[in-house]
């Protein structure tokens, strides 16, 4: 039996062409959702401020370009520190592309987070070898420093280790589940008070990163939205901003994406494919 074919939602397939007046009546509409989700989101971001914090009792030390640095160097003389778990591996020739898609988005605002007592940083299990290479190559200045040799990765649970991963669950975004790899992308975010001592606010994962894409929110505005239903998974026509015109990935087994996307052939990469990371699959 042949399956039924989904009935597609872009406008695109399927054009209402009405009055401007008709138009006007279905925008409001519209609207009236707008402002409901608006307010909804503003008491969620209310609620989350309100979360019990939890001390961070351990000392985690990161390498840096300057050398050592502890999780509260990284406050940068702000109260405030957000973190984004950037997928990484330390054998990985590169970064996620979805990550660094992030990245892309991120960037220019930690300027304008250090006006409200904001430092940001990023935080991957790569070597600081790899990471300055990658850095540059993709035009970043903010803060990225490694956690490679601390534990900090798999305390904050976005990096899983062979035994974990062999049991076919791991504790991510809050439940144990079973994930695609070693790596996993995540947000956290600490409080340092007067007296230094450094407290756990809140963390995200999977989808919960997603409003930092703001990519995407421009995407969500347009008649094909974010146009992903019909691909493998659903960020995996990315690629890092320097190779869409080959499509290419440095890491032949694709670390950073599901088994079975790894086995598409990105080293040559046709435009059909190049609109064909490991975030997306949850």
């Amino acid at each position: 039996m042949k399956a039924a074919t989904k009935m597609s939602t872009r406008t695109v397939d399927n054009p209402k062409i009405v009055s401007r007046e008709k138009w006007l009546v279905a925008r409001k509409k519209l609207l009236a959702r707008e402002k409901q989700l608006t307010r909804e989101r503003d008491a969620v971001a209310a609620e989350r401020r309100q979360l019990p914090w939890v001390k961070v009792e351990k000392n985690y030390v990161f390498d840096s370009p300057s050398g050592k640095k502890t999780l509260a160097d990284l406050f940068n003389g702000k109260s405030q520190l957000i973190i984004y778990h950037l997928m990484f591996g330390p054998d990985w020739q590169e970064a996620c592309p979805s990550c660094s898609f992030n990245m892309d988005n991120t960037g220019p605002t930690v300027i304008h987070l250090a006006q409200r007592d904001v430092s940001f940083a990023a935080v991957s299990r790569a070597p600081i070898s790899k990471i300055e290479p990658f850095k540059k190559r993709m035009g970043w200045n903010f803060n990225w420093v490694s956690s490679n040799g601390s534990d900090f990765n798999y305390d904050f649970h976005v990096s899983f280790t062979p035994e974990q991963l062999a049991q076919g669950k791991v504790e991510y975004n809050f439940e144990l589940a079973p994930f695609p790899g070693a790596e996993a992308p995540g947000i956290s975010v600490f409080y340092k008070d007067e007296d230094g001592t450094i407290f756990h606010t809140y963390s995200a994962y999977a989808r919960g990163t997603e409003s930092t894409m703001n990519a995407y929110n421009y995407l969500d505005y347009v008649p094909k939205g974010r146009d992903e239903d019909a691909l493998a998974f659903t960020m995996s026509w990315l690629r890092h901003h320097d190779r869409y015109d080959t499509g290419r990935l440095a890491d032949a087994n694709l670390p950073y994406w599901p088994a079975d996307a790894a086995r598409q052939d990105h080293a040559t990469a046709p435009a059909a494919n190049r609109n064909r990371s490991a975030e997306a699959t949850q």
